[in-house]
């Protein structure tokens, strides 16, 4: 019997490293990465209020072209010096005065339209791209 070339045992030997690394990054992106949440079933095609959402703009563009809105507790939205901020994922973010909606919210609730994006493969940045305070502020 002949010895394995070494070169072979070398090349076998990374790559289940390199598997692992690979799906490990793989598992990463797609755990860290939020899943987009688009009415695929049409649930709120006939709510009465589905063409006043989708008309929705602020100086920033389109509220629901590429972001989902999503309602907000009260202690997840703040003002200080007639500026807005929000808790999203678990860290303060403030709100550009670009992005807030200035018609009458017919909605009731506090809203805001995250768009989530990585620049250059940097940490998850998240840009407010709509704002509505509550009907009640």
């Amino acid at each position: 019997m002949t010895a394995p070339d070494e070169s072979n045992v070398r090349c076998r030997n990374c790559v289940i490293p390199v598997l692992l690394v690979a799906l490990l990054l793989g598992a990463c992106v797609l755990a860290f990465h939020p899943a987009a949440a688009r009415d695929l079933e049409g649930r709120f095609a006939n709510s009465p209020l589905h063409n006043w959402f989708e008309s929705l703009r602020s100086g920033k563009g389109p509220c629901c072209s590429d972001a989902d809105g999503r309602a907000l507790s009260d202690v997840d939205w703040d003002s200080k010096d007639g500026h807005y901020r929000v808790y999203i994922d678990g860290e303060w973010w403030d709100v550009p005065d670009e992005a807030v909606i200035k018609e009458p919210n017919r909605a009731g609730r506090t809203m805001v339209w995250p768009v989530y994006h990585s620049p250059h493969g940097g940490p998850l940045l998240i840009e407010i791209r709509c704002f509505m305070p509550g009907s009640m502020t």
